[in-house]
């Protein structure tokens, strides 16, 4: 027998229908379903498809955590349609256009996503965008349909321009013949020969309801009668022409019809290939989907495929069991083991109803699911990939067959034992069952052996103790165990390799509620022997699970120490950044400073040249500023290493010093940046400065600062000084202002003004300003043809009061605009 009809077998005997029951739950159209009902375990042939199975999974996966999601409802397997359009001549119906469409529509949705993945998928996924690349460009297509179909499933008239043309003309018609009938039964009604005074319609004919005893009386067709017999419906004479016209241009309609059906139909037959193919993509996009779903929802991670052979799992579960136990409230006991290197097989014993038969269950099912390529319900997982999985497991008994539980068990185990190989799992429940104790449990042994022999992993369930000593003395066996509370004598399902297990038959048989007396009868008559090897594996398995809870305890207390030495590790990192990033601001203080400096210097040393003088002293300038830097660089270094410069103002580069004052608002300060002078409005925070220059408002780092061209208290000094007029005043002289001195303004706008207009105008603003003590003022005249501009600034530079004509910078107003300084 093939190998995958071995593994088709096994999952029908582990209940492989489970999971694709499972799986068809999360998906939602028939296209999907029927690819999740197809899917079957392959064998180590197809590891290639194994592998690219879960690599799928978990790139979709990953789509589904991001939030992705994609609509599947409504698409179906088009197959059999497709074969259908490519029939010379062949119309499909609008329902099957509509379901082509549909799935044209979808490949290209998932087209766009699939090659351009959302960005918070945040890694590529080579596995789809292979998968999508399969998927053609429909917008062809689905461009020659727009606009074509309307949602109710009837072509829009837009279909094509004799139909918009023909269904006008039926419009028309149908108008011309209800403006008749609305006449007629006008004339019918003052005569009480009608029922009732509408139109309706009887074989796509417009009718007239009449009674029946009035009938002789309107000259036309009759075309049947109502379900009572009272009333009748008659076609006049005087609309049959119109009718049959209406006929005749409703037949055009369906002949038209019927040729854009069948142009329709010759379109999508010309993409029949592709759109097969879409219909594979797509049905393996759902497949994908509903597996990360599944695995969402059960905790499941994608196995690795073992090379060397080597079985693991941790914390697996059976999906079925877990399904059913959550409907009620519970959850399952996970099971752990490993069948790693020379060990090939595992006996496994223990108390009924403790849980042996799901321990194979599981695991086999779970294979089966590795192989099939959908993630398993565990933590972690490691498989081989085996060529068969063959399972003796239930109650086989067939009367028609005249088989007994025995015979029909041996019959099976005799087909396992010829089709095995050394690449096949066999899992045998209750081993040596049935049949004499002493000849089941030789038999069992033997067994055991032959697969033991021929390298096949095997899992057995067993209470005999032949199969628990055979374990014990050879070499690739391990004993397990299922765990019973002697306390409560519950099982507690938990399998522990190792130690082999007491079937506990009489406690379970106590527990189950038989008869006291039966039980102290059954103790009784155990064998001394047979009581100390039940007494001894019960002192086991409770020593087992003494150490295993040290085991966790210790595990926990070692999680907890690691946590609290990342913890200080993380703390000291933070630490150890923090003054990383003050040393960083402190020396590129340092540096935007030097670069100042040097730029002076340099700008210094050029006019110097200009005039050919002091070139050696710029030299030596600029050696002195390279040791000064040095000495800032290393004492900045030693200062922060040691913390000397903690809470100290003076050993802060960033902080800028004029004399023994720091910077103060309202300040006339010189931006290294910039190299021009700026008035600080107001202080940020500790580091950050808003200020003034000319027009233009800005915030500045503290150590763009170079100097304190003005401080604030010696402008305010200056300011409480006599001005000119009180100056003038306090000599005796009398001088009088129009007002105040405190509103005379700095600046005056006198664009639109003649030469001699705004050379008087400009004179006593002047006048005003220099007597107010203002030391800077603004005239703003407009560049135009640049005469007014030129008048103003040579009558200014002969003027008394003024010590110099500025042109502004662009931002100020540039050749518009003239700046005057005037004398103190």
């Amino acid at each position: 027998m093939a190998s995958a009809q071995l593994l088709h077998t096994s999952a029908r005997v582990l209940e492989f229908d489970s999971v694709r029951e499972m799986l068809l739950g999360y998906a939602s159209s028939p296209l999907g379903k029927k690819r999740i009902a197809a899917l079957q375990p392959r064998d180590a042939s197809a590891r290639p498809w194994i592998e690219r199975q879960q690599q799928l999974t978990n790139e979709i996966r990953r789509y589904f955590r991001a939030g992705g999601r994609f609509e599947f409802g409504g698409l179906l397997d088009l197959r059999t349609l497709l074969e259908k359009t490519r029939i010379e001549g062949a119309a499909l119906e609008l329902e099957e256009i509509r379901d082509a469409l549909l799935l044209a529509d979808r490949s290209a949705q998932w087209r766009e996503i699939g090659l351009h993945p959302p960005v918070s998928v945040n890694e590529p996924w080579p596995a789809v965008e292979e998968l999508t690349r399969e998927i053609a460009d429909f917008s062809g297509l689905l461009g020659y349909f727009k606009n074509k179909i309307l949602p109710d499933g009837t072509l829009d008239d837009k279909a094509s321009p004799e139909l918009s043309r023909i269904r006008r003309e039926i419009e028309k018609q149908r108008r011309a013949i209800q403006e008749s009938l609305r006449g007629y039964l006008r004339r019918l009604a003052e005569g009480g020969a009608v029922q009732d005074e509408l139109i309706t319609i009887r074989g796509e004919r417009f009718v007239i309801p009449v009674k029946l005893e009035q009938k002789r009386k309107v000259n036309g067709v009759v075309h049947g009668a109502s379900s009572s017999g009272q009333t009748v419906y008659v076609e006049p004479m005087e609309t049959i022409e119109q009718n049959n016209e209406l006929v005749r241009l409703i037949e055009e309609e369906m002949a038209e019809i019927h040729r854009i059906l069948v142009e329709m139909t010759r379109r999508i037959g010309e993409h029949a290939p592709v759109l097969a193919i879409a219909i594979d993509v797509l049905g393996e996009v759902e497949l994908q989907f509903a597996k990360a779903r599944f695995a969402e929802d059960y905790g499941c991670v994608a196995p690795i495929l073992s090379d060397s052979g080597e079985l693991a799992v941790h914390q697996a579960r059976h999906p079925a069991l877990e399904r059913n136990l959550r409907a009620k409230g519970g959850a399952v006991v996970p099971l752990s083991l490993e069948l790693t290197g020379d060990n090939r097989q595992l006996i496994i014993s223990g108390p009924n109803t403790g849980g042996k038969t799901v321990a194979l269950k599981t695991i086999g099912l779970l294979t089966l699911m590795a192989q099939s390529g959908i993630p398993v319900p565990a933590e972690r997982a490691q498989f081989p990939i085996f060529d068969s999985v063959l399972a003796d497991i239930g109650d086989y008994q067939s009367i028609e067959q005249n088989l007994s539980t025995f015979s029909a068990h041996v019959t099976n185990i005799d087909f396992i034992s010829r089709t095995a190989t050394g690449n096949s799992m066999v899992l045998l429940d209750e081993l040596g069952s049935a049949t004499d104790p002493e000849e089941g449990a030789a038999l069992a042994v033997s067994i055991a052996d032959h697969f033991r022999r021929i390298g096949a992993m095997t899992i057995v369930s067993t209470h005999h103790t032949a199969l628990k000593v055979y374990a014990a003395n050879n070499t690739g066996v391990l004993n397990a165990s299922v765990g019973f509370d002697e306390a409560t004598l519950q099982p507690t399902y938990q399998l522990r390799v190792g130690v082999p297990g007491a079937s506990a038959g009489i406690n379970i048989a106590q527990k189950l509620g038989m008869n006291a007396e039966i039980i102290a009868a059954a103790r009784q008559r155990i064998g001394t022997q047979t009581r100390d090897i039940s007494y001894f594996l019960d002192r086991l398995n409770e020593e087992v699970s003494q150490i295993e809870k040290e085991r966790a305890d210790l595990r926990t207390k070692s999680q907890e120490v690691a946590r609290e030495k990342n913890r200080l590790a993380a703390e000291g990192m933070n630490d150890q950044r923090k003054k990383v990033k003050e040393l960083e601001n402190k020396l590129d203080s340092l540096l935007r400073d030097f670069e100042y400096r040097i730029r002076e210097a340099v700008s210094a040393m050029q006019d110097r040249v200009a005039a050919q003088k002091l070139t050696k002293e710029a030299e030596r300038r600029i050696a002195k500023l390279r040791r000064e830097f040095k000495e800032q660089f290393d004492s900045a270094v030693v200062a922060h290493k040691t913390g000397a410069d903690i809470g100290d103002p003076n050993a802060r580069p960033d902080h800028v010093r004029s004399g023994a004052q720091f910077v103060e608002e309202g300040d006339t300060v010189k931006l290294k940046s910039m190299g021009r002078n700026a008035k600080v409005l107001r202080k940020l925070d500790g580091n950050i400065l808003e200020v003034e220059m000319g027009l233009m408002k800005m915030k500045v780092p503290r150590d763009d600062i170079a100097e304190v061209v003005v401080s604030a208290a010696r402008e305010r000094e200056a300011q409480s000084a006599q001005k000119p007029a009180q100056a003038a005043r306090s000599r005796g002289i009398n001088v009088s202002l129009a007002s105040s001195d405190d509103s005379a303004p700095s600046e005056i706008n006198v664009i639109g003004q003649t030469v001699d207009e705004a050379t008087e105008v400009v004179e006593k603003f002047v006048d005003r300003a220099f007597l107010a003590g203002l030391s800077r003022v603004r005239i703003v005249h407009g560049s135009g043809m640049g005469i007014l501009r030129k008048a103003l600034r040579q009558f200014l530079k002969g003027h008394p009061h003024v010590a110099g004509v500025i042109e502004p910078p662009q931002n100020e107003g540039g050749a518009g605009a003239t700046v005057v300084e005037l004398r103190g």
